[in-house]
């Protein structure tokens, strides 16, 4: 039982409703600014909205052609003061933040000091979030979300001070993706050492965040051939000269034949399938693309995981498949270091982010 008095690692003693269940399963959490001992408090600088969650409101909040941002970000805020945390009701995702500590309970565990500059790697759907500026300064036409508030940590989540070396934003946009690059080199890796041979990767969104970090860590890991998958001949383009991907393919994710048969024209099947766009309804073309013993990854919150496993046994496919959950040792580190190494990806990133301003 816990102990009120101490709270629970886990954030349990911040659920208001329902009572029982852990804090990204709450509808509402407790952002009370006073610490449990084991609790964290940061002065939030910017959010970075999931990409999955900022498409549904952007679509749900465009009128005829265009983004009404002013309902972009009443939503918002209106998500966070219902629900003590920032997580769209219709994608259940959140995205993370960037801040500055200012309070450190005498139990914390997360090594962190006051004046620490952070982003943390837990997602804002289980961060207790009290947003004080009403987000003054963000036209919610973007998922990087300048805002002045406070956040709490508690005693098992994940937070990295920032690098001195690279640009804030650019951190907290790789950061937020940091999970996936890790995790495909860990199913690389293995495949190759299971095989005995360099695997074939295929990344679908392989222009995107997660994707060109992803296509990275593919090579880096011991990949034969790299296979990017994109909805359109810009991204294309902006791929090829990354120059992440043996082989730079234009389909349509939600077409499985049309995503088969690219990817086979490519030098497919592959052993292993990265998905990592933000839109419903890939799951078939994913497991069409996969090799027989193959594995696919699925790092989108726009996955319907029942569509992925009920599809694969539909189409008598034997192939393993994952689910990112966005943690591994190490990951922002690892992330942080493809940024460094790889003008391509930090291209990318930073197209993004000038977009995005």
């Amino acid at each position: 039982m816990t102990d009120l008095r101490r709270g629970d690692p886990t954030g349990l003693h911040r659920v208001l409703d329902p009572a029982g269940v852990l804090p990204q399963a709450a509808h509402r959490l407790d952002t009370r600014a006073e610490l449990w001992p084991d609790e964290v408090r940061v002065r939030v600088e910017r959010l970075n909205l999931d990409a999955a969650s900022y498409r549904q409101l952007e679509r749900t909040h465009t009128v005829d052609g265009a983004v009404d941002g002013d309902a972009v970000r009443q939503a918002v805020l209106d998500i966070v003061a219902a629900r003590g945390k920032m997580q769209n009701p219709v994608t259940g995702s959140g995205g993370m933040l960037v801040g500055t500590v200012e309070e450190v309970g005498p139990d914390s565990p997360l090594g962190l000091r006051v004046g620490d500059r952070v982003a943390t790697l837990v997602s804002l759907t289980l961060t207790p979030l009290v947003i004080e500026d009403a987000l003054a300064r963000w036209d919610g036409r973007g998922e990087q979300v300048p805002c002045d508030g406070y956040a709490v940590l508690f005693g098992r989540s994940i937070a990295a001070v920032l690098p001195d070396d690279l640009p804030a934003e650019l951190s907290l946009s790789v950061m937020d993706v940091c999970g996936a690059p890790a995790l495909t080199a860990r199913v690389v890796a293995e495949h190759a050492a299971r095989d005995g041979r360099a695997p074939t990767v295929t990344v679908i969104g392989g222009a995107g965040k997660s994707g060109s970090l992803s296509l990275a860590a593919a090579r880096r890991a011991g990949a034969g051939r790299t296979i990017g998958v994109v909805p359109h001949q810009g991204e294309a383009g902006l791929l090829t000269q990354a120059g992440l991907a043996d082989e730079v393919v234009i389909a349509d994710a939600r077409d499985p034949i049309a995503l088969r048969d690219a990817v086979a024209a490519a030098g497919g099947p592959a052993d292993v399938t990265v998905v990592c766009v933000d839109v419903p309804g890939c799951e078939g073309g994913a497991v069409l693309a996969t090799a027989d013993r193959g594995t696919v990854v699925f790092f989108s919150m726009a996955t319907s995981f029942s569509a992925a496993a009920l599809g694969a046994e539909g189409l008598a496919a034997d192939v393993t498949m994952l689910v990112g959950n966005g943690y591994l040792p190490g990951h922002a580190a690892y992330a942080l270091d493809l940024i460094r190494e790889h003008a391509g990806v930090r291209g990318l990133f930073e197209r993004r982010l000038e977009v995005s301003a």
